[in-house]
Formats: structure tokens, sequence, C-alpha cells
């Protein structure tokens, strides 16, 4: 690690604290700071507008396209402000994260002048079409199939864990475009509506009640022949840029989540006296120090992409494969914690729960708490994204230069596996 910050970027960051101070509400982040939830609608409803307005959603992008074009040290630091005041940025991932990066480097003029303003102005929403039944890790094996018809592109197929799917108003999608080739040269990457017939949402219920994930059905949907990025069948190397752009700006703020969760973590084993059990004590040291790991690993992240070294899906693997086994780990330990009173329901369906955080997932009929939420969803953060598994085969091949591990028939290679290089799930 070997990492300075420029002196142009605290002027740069100046800039955002004063912006912060002046748009954020008074008493923001200080103790005892509380929001009704009507108070909190009403902010979440102006904040966007706030954000757009200072140009601070999209802001790597460029000028033309509506950003202001800065370097990734000066996103970087926007991002750190952002978390230290824990502002929160637009939470629209799939379109200012994913696709709309990979439109600005793949797509067309006309695809530009037509998605990248609605992205920018949140007139538009996305979900990601990566995933099949059959095609998890071994992504090029999809069945998922695009026939062209005039000016149009008909799909038939079946796409599962796709996120925020009953919401979105387009799907980025991976098709089969000519079955006749290798099987990683034949895809195309679309840009399909999904308010149309022959599109066909299905909520997977969770534990808890929840349906973030969903099952989507093609049955001749109609795909506009213009909307193919990148070109057609160059969609596997589209794909693989889109599950790039994780990297990076986030690097220094990824592990601030993992310690605002840990110091939950902490306040619940106080007031319940198990502080003083020793091996809690050292359960809560042991977390303590992966946290800081993924500081340090953040950093490290960073001088990688500054300096253009480093294997970014080896690295990426590593970043992953540690904070998910983190994680899984540490809500082991927080449930232990909560004993008994972790196996009943006590959260409020959405509302202030009893330590303090406002539940990620505010199910009425479920109502789990914070900590029993980010449990049930840890148990599937070794999963997706490219599994444990492949980030290990990953690791070993791409850093120790092990020997490949030998395949059975039909086996992925890590090469073929989407997302070990970031923590996307579709």
């Amino acid at each position: 690690m070997d990492l300075t910050y420029p002196p142009e970027t605290e002027t740069f960051r100046t800039e955002i604290r004063s912006w912060l101070e002046e748009n954020l509400p008074p008493g923001w982040g200080e103790p005892g700071f509380q929001m009704t939830r009507a108070e909190r609608k009403a902010f979440n409803q102006e904040w966007v507008g706030k954000l757009h307005q200072g140009g601070w959603i999209c802001a790597s992008w460029p000028e033309e396209y509506g950003g202001k074009g800065l370097s990734l040290i000066e996103l970087v630091v926007l991002n750190e402000e952002f978390a230290r005041r824990d502002a929160p940025m637009r939470a629209d991932f799939f379109g200012d994260t994913l696709v709309g990066p990979t439109i600005l480097q793949w797509g067309t003029e006309a695809q530009k002048q037509e998605f990248i303003p609605k992205i920018l102005n949140g007139t538009i929403s996305w979900c990601q079409g990566f995933s099949e039944p059959d095609a998890g890790s071994d992504l090029a094996s999809l069945t998922t199939r695009a026939v062209a018809d005039g000016d149009e592109w008909v799909v038939t197929g079946q796409k599962v864990w796709t996120t925020q799917a009953q919401f979105a108003d387009y799907i980025f999608l991976l098709a089969r475009t000519d079955p006749d080739v290798e099987k990683h040269q034949g895809i195309s990457y679309l840009l399909l509506p999904m308010k149309q017939p022959g599109v066909d949402v299905r909520p997977i219920t969770q534990i808890d009640g929840s349906a973030e994930f969903n099952e989507v059905y093609f049955d001749e949907a109609r795909c506009p022949r213009q909307n193919v990025v990148g070109g057609d069948n160059n969609g596997w190397k589209v794909a693989m840029t889109t599950l790039g752009f994780e990297r990076g700006s986030s690097a220094t703020t990824g592990h601030r989540r993992f310690q605002k969760e840990l110091d939950t973590i902490v306040a619940a084993a106080r007031r319940r006296g198990r502080d003083a059990d020793p091996q809690v004590r050292q359960g809560l040291a042991h977390a303590w120090s992966k946290v800081k790991i993924m500081q340090i690993n953040g950093y490290r992240s960073l001088t990688d992409a500054l300096h253009g070294t480093h294997h970014a899906a080896a690295l990426g693997a590593m970043n992953k494969m540690f904070w998910s086994e983190y994680h899984r780990q540490t809500m082991e330990l927080a449930i232990d914690i909560l004993g008994l009173e972790g196996q009943i329901l006590t959260g409020t369906g959405g509302e202030v729960d009893a330590d303090g955080a406002l539940a990620r997932r505010g199910n009425p009929g479920y109502p789990v708490s914070e900590l029993q939420a980010s449990f049930f969803f840890s148990r599937s953060e070794t999963i997706w994204g490219g599994t444990a598994e492949i980030q290990r085969n990953i690791v070993g091949e791409r850093v120790l230069g092990l020997p490949k591990e030998p395949k059975t028939a039909g086996q992925a290679t890590p090469s073929s596996v989407p997302g070990s290089a970031s923590s996307t799930r579709s």
C-alpha cells in the first residue's frame, strides 16, 4: 500500500463538507438526532433532488453526459465525506454503478442520449438479468435466447435472483443470439423493456417474508434491435466490464458498514451482560481485527486501481471471500449474543428497533430486528457474486500459481465466473 492523496483533493474535500453542512437537516448525525417516519419520507424525496442539483449523482461521468468528470481519487474523497457524515447517496445501484457506466463505455451515441439522462434524473429504473437456474457460476451456459425478427429481438427464457425486477422499467440481460458458435461468443447484451406482454415477474419469498429477489420469465418478449450494447454476440466482454465497475471508488469506505454493524453487536453484548464472557470478548476482538483488515485492504485495492497493478479479478476474489465469510461468522456471533431473544421476532416491521437501528427489511408480518435481518442475509453472501469455493479457485490459480482444479463435465472454470471481482447479485 502506497497511497498519498494529492493536495488538490483537500480543497475538493472542503467543498463537499460545506455542501453537506448546508444541505443536511440541522443536527444530522449528532447524538440523539431522530426523525419521524413522515420526516424521513420527506427527506428521502427531497434529498435525491438536492443530490442531482449538486451534481453528486454519477459525479465521475463525463461532463457532456451530465456528470462532473471526477477522477477516481476525487470520487473516493466524495464517498469518504458522505460516509463520514452518514449522508446517503442515491441508492440506484443498477443504474448508477452497473448499466450506466457500461452504456458510457460500450453504447452507441444514440443509446447514451436515450438512457444516460434518464438514469441521472431517476426517471428510469433497472434490474440485472444474468443468472439463470442452470447458469450461475457458469454464466456462459445460459439458455435464454434472442431471435432477430425485423427491427426487434424476440426473447424467450428465464432469469433468477433478479433484484428489484418487480419495480424496474428495464432489464439489462444476457441472451444467446448465436447458438452455433463457442458459448462465450454467441451472447449479446440487451436493454429490454420490462413493462410489456411476455415478461412475467414472480417474487421469491424468503424466510423473513420479504421478496427482494425474483424469477423473471420471458415468453417472446420484444427488445429493439438498437438496444444491443457493444454489438451483436459481444455480450460476454461487455458483461465482464459491467461486473468490474464496483471496484475502486468505495475501496476506502466499504468497511464502514461492517464497523457500524459491529458497534451495534458490541452494544447488544453490553446491554445483555455478555461482554464479560471471555469467549464473546474473543469473538468481538476477532471481528474487530477483521474489519481493520478490510480497511487496510481497501487502501491496497485503491492503490492498485490508481496504479494499474495487480490482477483485478484475483484481488476482487480475495476481498469478496474475506468479507462474505467474515460476515457469516460475525452474524452467528451476534445471534449467539442475543441468546434466546434472538429466536423471537423483536423488530417492529420497519421502525427503529430495540437496538436503535432501522430494520433493513420492514415486513410487518415478520418483524425481524436489524441483527436478525442481517443474519438471514449473510447466509447468501458467500454464494452470490461468485461462491466462496469459486473465489478460492481464482486465488489459488491466479495468485498462488497452483494447477487448475480438475473439472467434471460441464463444470465452470474461474475465467467464466461472473462477479468474481465483484459483489454483484442479479
